[in-house]
C-alpha cells in the first residue's frame, strides 16, 4: 500500500499543533534551517521552548565543551546531553506530567565563501514517546550535494523536519521512518549513509537491519557497521587508512572464506605502499548477494552477519554491484591502497564485457576506472570439481579479444594470484555447506571453522534443526 508524504509545511504544522510535546533546537553550521520551518508555518509557541546556535567556537566551547572536531558525533552527542539536561531542569516540574520533551540538534558544514568541499552534517533528536518516559534517540548523518548554498540550506531544513517529525510519529515503525527522512527531497539531493536507533522506543530494532535498510532504500550506495553491531560513518573509517575488502555472500563462512583473507592478508601488508600504514579489513556484501528472488530475506542477511561478528569483522553493506563502482567508493574517502580479495569464479565474471554495456567505453573504461588509484585484485585459485585442474589468476581462460589485457594487468601486477593457500580445503564451497546443513549432513561441520560451525548449532542459523545440530 503506498505510504502518503506529507508536504514539509504539513509536517511542521502537524508537529507545532500537537500539545503534548515541547522541546530545544540547537543548531550549528548552515544557519537555523530546521527552527525556521516552524516558525514559518506558525503555531511555534506550542513546539518550541528555545532555539540555540553557538556559531563562534569559542562560545560554542564554553556551551559545550572543547572539541577537537566541531562537526562529528561526539559533538552531535554533547549538544543533545546538554540540551535535554537543561530542558529537564527547568520545565520538567511545571510540564513533566504532561508533556513529551524533546531536542533536536545537528552540527553541519555547508559550502562558503571560503570552503567548496561536500557539505556533509550529523543531526540527532533524543525524544520521550510518553511524558516522564525515559528518551529514546535517532542519530543521522548526512551528505548534502547541491551545488550551491542556499539549495544545502533548505535541503538540511527539510530533512530535519522529516527527522523530527518521525521521531514524533513513526518511531514505532523504524523502516517507514527511514524511508520518509527523504520526502520532499530525493536521494539525488541528499545521502544518509548512517542512522542509529537507541533507547526504550527501539529496544528491539537491530542497526544492522536498518543500515541494510538504508541501502536498500536508495537513501546510500553503502553503510557500515562494526562485529558488536555499532553502526560507523565511511568516512571517520576509512580516512587515511589502506583497505582490504573480501566481497561475497558468506553464506555461510567457510574454512576457504578465512583462507583467501589469510592469505590476502600475509600478501597485502607486504606491499610497499602497504607496509607501516593503518589498515582496515572489511567483508562485503552487495544487495546482490543478499537478493533471493526479487527480496531479501532479512532474518538471512542477520544470520550472515551474525556468523561474521562472532569472527569479529567489520561490516560493509553495499549496492556496488561493479568492483570500479565499489573502488570509486574507497578513494572518495581515502588515497591509501586498496585490496579485493576474490576467487577465480568471481575474477572470470570482471572479464565479462556483458557487465560493461552501461559504459561508453565498456570493460577499458571499467579497468581504468579500478586501477586509476592505488589497487589491487587478490585471487584464490579454483580446484575444478570436474578436471581436478587448478585454476589460478594466470592461467585463468578470458574472451580471445581479452588474452592482451589480461596478460597485461598479470604482468604489470595489477592482478596477483594468491600463494601459500590451504590445498586441503580447495574442494569446499558455500553452497555445498548450506545444502549439508539442511539435509541433516553432519559433514558441513568440516567444511567451516569451529567457532562458526558452534555459532550456527548454538543459534540454529541457515535453517539448521535438531538432527543437522
Amino acid at each position: 500500500m503506498a505510504r502518503e508524504v506529507l508536504g514539509t509545511h504539513q509536517k511542521a504544522l502537524q508537529i507545532n499543533l500537537d500539545e503534548s510535546k515541547y522541546g530545544t533546537f540547537a543548531e550549528i553550521g548552515a544557519g537555523q534551517e530546521v527552527a525556521r520551518w516552524f516558525f514559518r508555518v506558525g503555531g511555534a509557541a506550542g513546539t518550541i521552548a528555545k532555539t540555540i546556535s553557538a556559531y563562534d567556537m569559542i562560545i560554542s566551547d564554553a556551551i559545550y565543551g572543547h572539541s577537537e572536531r566541531y562537526v562529528s558525533r561526539q559533538r552531535l552527542e554533547t549538544m543533545l546531553n546538554h540540551e535535554y539536561g537543561l530542558l529537564l531542569e527547568r520545565l520538567r516540574e511545571k510540564r513533566g506530567a504532561t508533556t513529551r520533551f524533546f531536542v533536536f540538534s545537528d552540527t553541519v558544514v555547508a559550502r562558503s565563501y571560503s570552503r567548496r568541499d561536500d557539505a556533509h552534517g550529523w543531526l540527532g533528536i533524543r525524544f520521550q514517546t510518553e511524558p516522564g518516559n525515559e528518551p529514546s534517540q535517532i542519530i543521522v548523518h548526512v551528505r548534502l550535494w547541491d551545488k550551491e548554498n542556499l539549495q544545502e540550506q533548505e535541503a538540511l531544513g527539510i530533512v530535519g523536519v522529516n527527522l523530527v517529525h518521525g521521531a514524533m510519529y513513526l518511531h514505532d515503525d523504524p523502516a517507514t521512518l527511514i524511508v520518509s527522512l527523504i520526502d520532499n527531497i530525493g536521494a539525488e539531493r541528499l545521502e544518509v549513509d548512517l542512522i542509529q536507533f537507541t533507547g526504550p522506543a527501539f529496544s528491539n530494532v537491530d542497526n544492522r537491519l536498518m543500515a541494510l535498510q538504508l541501502v536498500q532504500g536508495g537513501l546510500t550506495n553503502a553503510a557500515l557497521f562494526t562485529s558488536d553491531g555499532t553502526v560507523i560513518q565511511p568516512a571517520d573509517a576509512f580516512y587515511k587508512k589502506c583497505i582490504l575488502v573480501s566481497r561475497g555472500s558468506f553464506r555461510p563462512v567457510t574454512k576457504v572464506t578465512l583462507d583467501m583473507l589469510k592469505c590476502a592478508q600475509a600478501t597485502f601488508v607486504q606491499e610497499p605502499n602497504v607496509q607501516g600504514e593503518e589498515v582496515l579489513t572489511l567483508m562485503e556484501m552487495t544487495l546482490r548477494n543478499l537478493t533471493d528472488g526479487d527480496k531479501i530475506d532479512h532474518q538471512d542477511f542477520l544470520e550472515r552477519v551474525d556468523i561474521l561478528a562472532a569472527l569479529g569483522n567489520t561490516v560493509l553493506i553495499s549496492n556496488f554491484a561493479e568492483h570500479h563502482r565499489l573502488a570509486s567508493y574507497f578513494f572518495r574517502y581515502t588515497k591509501k591502497m586498496i585490496g579485493m580479495t576474490m576467487g577465480v569464479p568471481t575474477l572470470k565474471e570482471i572479464f565479462d564485457e556483458k557487465y560493461y554495456a552501461d559504459l561508453a567505453g565498456g570493460i577499458l573504461e571499467s579497468f581504468g576506472r579500478m586501477f586509476k588509484n592505488d589497487l589491487k585484485l587478490y585471487v584464490y585459485p579454483l580446484l575444478d570439481a570436474k578436471t581436478g585442474a587448478l585454476i589460478n589468476a594466470a592461467n585463468l581462460r578470458v574472451a580471445p579479444n581479452l588474452r592482451h589485457l589480461h596478460a597485461y594487468l598479470i604482468e604489470n601486477r595489477f592482478i596477483e594470484g594468491l600463494r601459500d593457500y590451504d590445498e586441503s580445503v580447495l574442494g569446499v564451497f558455500s553452497r555445498d555447506v548450506l545444502q549439508r546443513i539442511r539435509s541433516g549432513d553432519h559433514s558441513w561441520e568440516e567444511m567451516v571453522p569451529a567457532q562458526v560451525a558452534r555459532t550456527i548449532r548454538e543459534r540454529k542459523l541457515f535453517g539448521c534443526d535438531k538432527g543437522a545440530c
